[in-house]
């Protein structure tokens, strides 16, 4: 089968490889869709944490059941999405059932060979068959529960006033979710064309723009109120830590992006406001739930997110156009040739 490696920061690959079986527990998938992710635009860049190469990248995929392994009761050729965190099952964090923070985690295309192949197997737990969406559909639904779970953390409701830093995808879903709660949400950006898109869009309550005055806008914004919670999805250390004296007073900061990098702030700004400071990673399977629901009942929109497609034959000379943050692209995703 073809697959696609990311040697070292900036190559990308195509090899043939040995077509993977299922063994007892596995479902061996083909892959119909992929999504490509920050965090694969980070790998390709070498800044991205917890990652080792040469490494096959994706972990935003749909397909079909190609086989089953022993002790597993799927049907074959139905399609499914893959939950992409392999957990351990046994440790403190799953105990609890927060999967998502595993202390021994492999999520696919990370710690692990990902979905930029043909094939793949995984556990048969880390497959939901699904009906009703398309395959470009189900390829995002991981990106959207990653913000869709920063929402739940947050415990988002009506009385909130919500600043998402960064109008990509992540943060577009995350802005979805929390307007789906019925809290005003603002998102931010340093592009004023996704700024427009995003408010046209997705009906949002107001944008900033984030190569000026944030401060004084989310002043102008909120009536000198300031936010009750901010969801930072830039990845960018500056926004991160200007989220600390531009919160309201009794509010929650959301730290979506990760970053290799260390975060400062002043206490007496931290303490004054009793800030609730809460890290989002990954999602969990009530999450991959919720997105799939709201999908169907047109809770959030997915459409509209997908500005790219791209066939699996042309990914290598894709990639870098697409990874270029001068492209264009809000979410793009590859379509196996067939």
């Amino acid at each position: 089968m073809k697959t696609i490696v990311c040697i070292e920061p900036g190559v990308l690959e195509q090899r043939v490889v040995e077509k993977p079986s299922a063994h007892a527990g596995e479902v061996l998938v083909k892959i119909r869709s992929i999504g490509v992710c920050g965090t694969d635009i980070h790998a390709f860049g070498g800044n991205q944490p917890y990652f080792q190469y040469p490494r096959v990248l994706g972990h935003e995929l749909s397909g079909v059941i190609d086989a089953v392994g022993e002790g597993v009761d799927l049907p074959i050729g139905a399609s499914v999405y893959i939950i992409p965190y392999i957990h351990c099952g046994k440790c403190v964090a799953c105990r609890k059932g927060k999967t998502n923070c595993c202390t021994d985690i492999e999520v696919l295309g990370v710690h692990r060979d990902g979905g930029m192949a043909e094939y793949l197997t995984v556990p048969s737990s880390a497959v939901v068959v699904t009906d009703g969406l398309d395959f470009n559909d189900m390829a995002i639904v991981e990106c959207l529960a990653i913000g869709a779970h920063a929402v739940r953390r947050a415990d988002i409701g009506p009385e909130d006033t919500v600043f998402v830093q960064g109008a990509g995808p992540i943060g577009i879903g995350a802005a979805q979710f929390a307007k789906s709660t019925g809290a005003k949400v603002i998102i931010s950006d340093i592009l004023e064309e996704k700024l427009a898109f995003c408010k046209d869009e997705y009906g949002l309550d107001g944008v900033v723009d984030a190569t000026k005055d944030i401060h004084q806008q989310l002043s102008d914004l909120t009536d000198g109120e300031f936010p009750s919670v901010i969801m930072d999805c830039t990845g960018n250390v500056h926004a991160m830590e200007s989220t600390f004296t531009n919160l309201a007073h009794g509010g929650k900061i959301v730290f979506v992006s990760v970053i290799k990098k260390q975060i400062c702030f002043s206490d007496p700004e931290f303490h004054k406001r009793e800030t609730t400071l809460i890290g989002s990673r990954n999602a969990t399977v009530e999450d991959f739930e919720h997105v799939v629901q709201s999908l169907k009942d047109g809770k959030v929109k997915s459409g509209a997110l997908i500005t790219h497609t791209g066939k699996f034959s042309e990914f290598v000379d894709l990639f870098p156009l697409w990874a270029n943050p001068d492209s264009g692209v809000i979410k793009a995703v590859i379509e196996m040739d067939i």
